[in-house]
């Protein structure tokens, strides 16, 4: 039985029902999995490249993950944070450094390592979505995927075209825009424009799903069929 590992941020997150409907990418992608395939989420809220592995995040799954089990890495929005020292990176050296960490413990390991970049913000003035500061993060992931020979699932542009195509008001039901009453742990309502309520879980892991099918073996095999 293979297992993937998650080393994410609060996008992919895994959440109780004291905050539902904020729900992470990886509390449901397994809904799109073979029922051999086990999932452990170690994403966390507020976590950048550098924070999870300073705070050892990346130790469990150093020393739990084997061969033939899978490491998904998405960090990008925490990153981005320069007035915060213990999280903020810089796109060129310190986030790409800490990348290659994440790859290492998994090919150290026998493991197969996947690189996704950074869900997009949904951000709307007049109308048009505005452009988040993933980009250069997005582009220092998508060189280090071509360094070391590593797949990567372009999640930005993906999240990004769709938020577009939904626009500001039909976007509004995949994140944690909620109104006021609309939800016991919110009464006072939300204005959220990165987390995920539930329904935004699953259209954005299911396009992880659907991009995992176009990689080669093994990724590919970890669908349902």
């Amino acid at each position: 039985m293979s297992t993937i590992f998650w080393a994410s941020d609060s996008t992919v997150a895994y959440n109780s029902i004291k905050t539902y409907p904020q729900t992470g990418m990886g509390q449901v992608l397994n809904l799109f999995l073979k029922p051999s395939i086990k999932v452990e989420n170690h994403a966390k809220n507020g976590r950048s490249t550098k924070s999870f592995i300073d705070e050892n995040l990346l130790m469990p799954i150093y020393f739990n993950i084997k061969e033939n089990d899978f490491l998904f890495i998405q960090f990008g929005h925490n990153d981005e944070k320069k007035s915060d020292p213990n999280r903020y990176t810089d796109p060129q050296t310190t986030y790409k450094e800490n990348l290659k960490k994440y790859i290492n413990v998994a090919t150290n390991k026998k493991a197969f390592p996947l690189l996704i970049t950074p869900l997009e913000r949904r951000w709307f003035k007049d109308g048009k979505l505005l452009t988040s500061d993933h980009g250069p993060y997005v582009k220092a992931m998508k060189e280090i995927a071509k360094e070391e020979n590593v797949p990567l699932i372009d999640l930005f542009s993906l999240s990004r075209k769709l938020i577009e195509d939904l626009g500001d008001n039909n976007s509004k039901k995949l994140f944690m825009q909620l109104k006021i009453n609309e939800f016991k742990n919110f009464p006072k309502g939300l204005d959220d424009n990165t987390h995920l309520r539930y329904e935004g879980a699953i259209v954005f892991a299911q396009i992880i799903a659907e991009e995992l099918a176009k990689l080669k073996a093994p990724y590919k095999d970890l669908l349902l069929e």
